[in-house]
């Protein structure tokens, strides 16, 4: 680990999830230093599993980048499975965006290999990082402080500070609430999702029937991720391991679905939350503190990696080439893009969640979601639209 435990760097980034480390190998190949903070230990972060879809344009920031080597051996996800009362249709994204599709990459395998790619540069990444707190960030000279496991506390000057921290860090909540505008959005329905040791599907697939949602995808060769819709607010302790696999059988027209162990369950809001700007002083806010997307559609992590990208750039140009005019666009930079994945995922909501049970939607609304997903397997134009917003390049 390279450096002190205080001092001084060029830029503080607070946050060693997807998007923090993102920002620190991108800079670390620009010349431009920084130290991590991630107040969680080591094992905690390369453990915690979240999304699970790189999109293509995700996956060309880190080729620019030169760091092809985080995703060898990771296969491509240009066909998903859309099954309606219990009937299979494939849609091959490959065949409408010329081979420009994503790739099936669990978070903490990037979590993991962005931190060997970073350490083994000689980034300072510290972990274990407790009591950080924001300060001066809107002056010319801001510092972070925090205290180390042993209760040492450390201050670290800096010139710019990179908030990776999500949506509960302190990043964000050193922003003044009257600095920013903040849209917020929540869904009429919940969002459980469980993680199991078992075999995954041959595609990623997403289900539709009169039972309600499920969708089913694989976290590495021995591991699944399932969804399912369910009431906003719901129990936890409802959903027992019987009741997930019967779901999921009925859900997904299964009856023969193999079960396994189940490792991970929670509860999550299918919610929309935007802060515009994405910026105060010299604090830049990345990914999930600055933006919150639904779950239908993959794109919190996407969306993390492009906030980096675009923030790494504009560090690089203002601290190498003294130009300081893409930080002054960076809010507006990332925006465009955040406001059309968020009425993606919204549109795709529509029809997996609105449309999946009658019961809850209405009879009038099913059928729309039918006709929604009939139009891309009937039309080219729709097909090709749907497969570009899948793979993140319009």
């Amino acid at each position: 680990m390279a450096g002190g435990r205080g001092g001084s760097t060029t830029v503080v980034v607070v946050g060693a999830g997807v998007a923090g480390l993102t920002v620190a190998n991108l800079l670390h190949r620009n010349g431009v230093d920084c130290v991590v903070l991630e107040r969680r230990s080591r094992e905690h972060v390369e453990r915690r599993q979240r999304a699970g879809v790189l999109d293509h344009t995700a996956e060309q920031v880190y080729v620019r980048a030169g760091l092809d080597d985080l995703l060898t051996g990771v296969p491509r996800s240009g066909l998903l499975e859309f099954r309606v009362d219990g009937v299979s249709r494939l849609f091959d994204a490959d065949r409408h965006t010329g081979g420009r599709t994503g790739k099936l990459m669990p978070q903490q395998v990037l979590v993991r290999r962005l931190m060997a790619a970073f350490a083994d540069g000689g980034g300072d990444l510290r972990f274990e990082a407790g009591e950080v707190a924001l300060h001066d960030v809107d002056g010319d000279r801001p510092h972070v402080t925090y205290r180390t496991a042993d209760g040492v506390a450390h201050r670290l000057d800096a010139r710019y500070v990179a908030g990776c921290d999500g949506f509960q860090g302190v990043s964000r909540a050193a922003v003044p609430p009257d600095a920013v505008t903040t849209y917020r959005h929540a869904e009429d329905v919940g969002w459980f999702t469980v993680l199991t040791d078992s075999p995954p599907p041959r595609h990623p697939l997403m289900a539709l029937s009169r039972h309600g949602f499920a969708a089913h995808f694989g976290r590495g060769p021995g591991a699944s991720r399932f969804y399912l819709q369910c009431p906003p607010g719901d129990d936890l302790a409802s959903w027992t391991d019987e009741r997930v696999w019967r779901e999921l059988r009925l859900r997904l027209a299964d009856p023969d679905l193999p079960t396994g162990p189940v490792v991970e369950k929670a509860l999550i809001d299918a919610r929309s939350f935007v802060v515009d700007p994405m910026a105060h002083g010299r604090l830049f806010l990345v990914g999930d503190a600055a933006h919150i997307v639904p779950p239908m559609g993959g794109k919190g992590m996407n969306l993390a990696i492009a906030d980096a990208d675009v923030l790494a750039g504009a560090l690089t140009a203002a601290v190498r080439d003294g130009d300081d005019g893409p930080l002054r666009d960076y809010s507006a930079t990332c925006l465009r893009r955040v406001w059309n994945d968020q009425e993606f995922s919204r549109w795709l909501g529509e029809v997996v969640f609105h449309g999946a049970d009658p019961r809850t939607a209405g009879e009038f609304r099913w059928r729309l979601a039918r006709a929604r997903i009939d139009r891309i397997f009937t039309s080219p134009a729709a097909a090709r639209a749907f497969a570009e917003l899948m793979a993140g390049t319009v």
